[in-house]
């Protein structure tokens, strides 16, 4: 895949996937918070494309106006799209974004944060040799 364009094969789109993801009781999943984004990751090796998969979730909880919610996930997906090198890609992982500020914020400090959590997630992941 070339460009900074966002395809299809790196959304994370199985329900299988997600609800593994956001599953309790399972360990394999890992999470890590940096306001004003939570971020689940799973390495799944069982699957055949071996691309990054992310989901950006926001809360109606959070952000009660459809037209906030749609503003956040724009530049959640944004910042993924320009940072998403920070991580490896050719590892087979599932992430999924949730925004937990309740109000919004300035694209600056989304990108800040995805940034701090991408490193965590290339961070954890041993070297492949």
């Amino acid at each position: 895949m070339k460009g900074l364009r966002l395809y299809k094969i790196e959304k994370l789109c199985s329900e299988t996937a997600i609800s593994r993801l956001f599953a309790r009781s399972d360990g394999s999943v890992r999470t890590a918070l940096a306001y004003p984004l939570r971020m689940a990751w799973r390495v799944d090796s069982s699957r055949s494309v071996t691309v990054p998969r992310f989901l950006v979730s926001v809360p109606k909880k959070r952000l009660r106006h459809a037209v906030d919610r749609v503003t956040m996930r724009r530049r959640i997906r944004e910042a993924y799209r320009l940072n998403r090198d920070l991580i490896p890609r050719d590892l087979p992982v599932d992430i999924v974004f949730i925004y937990v500020a309740d109000s919004l914020l300035p694209y600056a400090k989304v990108q800040s944060a995805l940034r701090r959590l991408l490193a965590k997630v290339a961070d954890s992941v041993p070297p492949q040799s």
